[in-house]
């Protein structure tokens, strides 16, 4: 009878706690777990202790560490981020580490301590080859392309609402502007090989429908993919399956069908016919246009430099991916070894502009794991402009690093269109997440700024970061990818105006 008793108790909190779990709003695993989910909180909870003896250390995993994420989902809660006892980084004997020199003086920085952390783009968006439409970008820190159809709807709404509460920007993606990209955010609409959204019947580019695409919405600017850094050069295949009536009507694409994405662009064919694609764009829509690409072969960049020194014709700006960039579901090969990392890949693409003294006249843009401090601050000081954060934003949003994204499994109801994990994401929680997390990391990005004694991250030079190599050699980050003096650094009149923006009074 006692024992009868415990069992009806124990199945009545069991069903009380599920009950809840299904409610409640706040964690998308529960709502999709209702009960089980909790066992993954409670082994987080001892993950350093199981770590420690059993299986890896707070910096070993990949392709964010445990100590990353840490860092990621308390900076996104406005849960304490910092951490203690010292780093786990074994600098002593590392290779490759970064370390940012602090100055002891500096002149008139910036107020650190706002909630807010300011932050605009040292440089105006399209002003330099006098766009009608060219602006100052309110954030250095914007959400990079990530498309509806990879993403449920519910974690598109989520980062859109969320760029729209920080005063960033949001990257469409290649697969077209959805309802839900228009919740507040202003965006960068994305045109793939695909054209989506923008094309005609066989597939050809519609300049028309370009047009009422960005007339019906906040675009800000147009990027144009020529590859990214999952799976550069590789073109890819929607399956009939996946093309639901939505996504068809968002896409321009038949419901039911399967849908090629082509390896390559068909409205133009060499840098030359891009060049007068670009500036077809920016005229007929007024609005700054550029290209994102991961950095393979240097002859392209070579030629877009040398045909843009001329300055009757240029992109506004670059979008550099790294290699280890990964929102993109890929072949192994792919991900693992085609495409230049981040740092070599945009260090030759900078001197490339550099040598031919273009680099204030266009804007540059980093992305692959460039949402953590440290990597921003590197990409920074190597002559970025503005950076993208796409994999440490679904973190933001309650992604646990499952790694299920090309399995429409995705357990927090991410990266999935199955309808039942995609109601676990509560768009109106996970919102203020995302929000939070991207003024946290700006304003990080001006703690670093202020320690090494300027106003502005933009204003970090290649000789403010050394990369060590063990205990015994340092190199700057100049030295290590061959800069010259003065790159990586703004002209004198774009650091004057930064810092006035940014501090009281006048610019020291």
């Amino acid at each position: 009878m006692q024992a009868r008793k415990i069992g009806a108790a124990a199945a009545t909190a069991v069903a009380l706690l599920a009950a809840r779990d299904l409610v409640q709003k706040k964690h998308a695993l529960l709502r999709n777990f209702p009960v089980l989910g909790h066992a993954r909180y409670l082994l987080e909870t001892i993950g350093p202790e199981l770590r420690q003896y059993i299986v890896t250390s707070n910096e070993e995993e990949r392709p964010f560490s445990r100590d990353q994420r840490t860092w990621i989902y308390a900076s996104a809660k406005e849960e304490n981020n910092y951490f203690g006892f010292g780093t786990e980084v074994d600098v002593e004997h590392v290779q490759g580490h970064a370390y940012v020199k602090q100055r002891t003086f500096a002149g008139a920085l910036p107020d650190i301590h706002d909630p807010q952390a300011p932050l605009p783009s040292a440089k105006v968006l399209g002003g330099p080859r006098g766009r009608a439409e060219a602006f100052r970008p309110a954030s250095v820190v914007n959400i990079s392309a990530m498309s509806f159809g990879s993403l449920s709807g519910a974690a598109i709404t989520a980062l859109n609402k969320g760029a729209a509460e920080a005063g960033a920007m949001h990257n469409t993606g290649e697969g077209g502007l959805s309802p839900h990209h228009r919740q507040g955010g202003d965006l960068v609409l994305q045109l793939g090989t695909a054209y989506f959204g923008c094309r005609n019947e066989d597939g050809s580019f519609n300049l028309d429908k370009l047009k009422e695409v960005v007339a019906g919405a906040p675009v800000r600017a147009i990027e144009i993919k020529l590859s990214q850094g999952a799976k550069p050069g590789l073109g890819g295949m929607l399956p009939g399956a996946k093309v639901t009536p939505e996504i068809a009507a968002i896409r321009g694409i038949p419901v039911g069908q399967d849908c090629a994405s082509p390896s390559r662009h068909t409205a133009f064919g060499d840098v030359d016919s891009m060049l007068d694609f670009v500036e077809l764009l920016a005229t007929e829509t007024g609005l700054p246009v550029g290209v994102k690409s991961a950095v393979g072969d240097m002859g392209f960049w070579q030629e877009l430099a040398a045909l843009m020194e001329r300055r009757d014709r240029g992109v506004d700006f670059v979008t550099i991916d790294g290699g280890e960039g990964g929102t993109g579901a890929a072949p192994r090969m792919f991900a693992d070894s085609v495409s230049l990392p981040f740092r070599m890949g945009f260090s030759r693409v900078y001197g490339t502009f550099a040598e031919r003294g273009l680099t204030d006249d266009l804007t540059f843009i980093g992305s692959g794991k460039l949402g953590l401090p440290e990597n921003a601050a590197v990409a920074f000081a190597l002559g970025v402009d503005m950076i993208n954060v796409a994999r440490e934003a679904m973190l933001s949003i309650g992604c646990i690093q499952a790694q299920k994204c090309h399995t429409d499994k995705c357990p927090t109801g991410i990266a999935t269109q199955n309808p039942w994990l995609a109601r676990g994401l509560d768009p109106a929680s996970k919102s203020t997440r995302a929000a939070v997390y991207l003024r946290t990391l700006r304003k990080e990005l001006l703690k670093v700024s202020s320690a090494v004694g300027v106003a502005h991250p933009g204003l970090i030079t290649a000789n403010d970061i050394e990369i060590m190599n063990g205990d015994y050699e340092a190199r700057t980050l100049a030295g290590v990818y061959g800069y010259k003096e003065g790159w990586g650094e703004l002209g004198p009149r774009l650091a004057k105006e930064i810092t006035a923006l940014l501090t009281p009074g006048p610019a020291a």
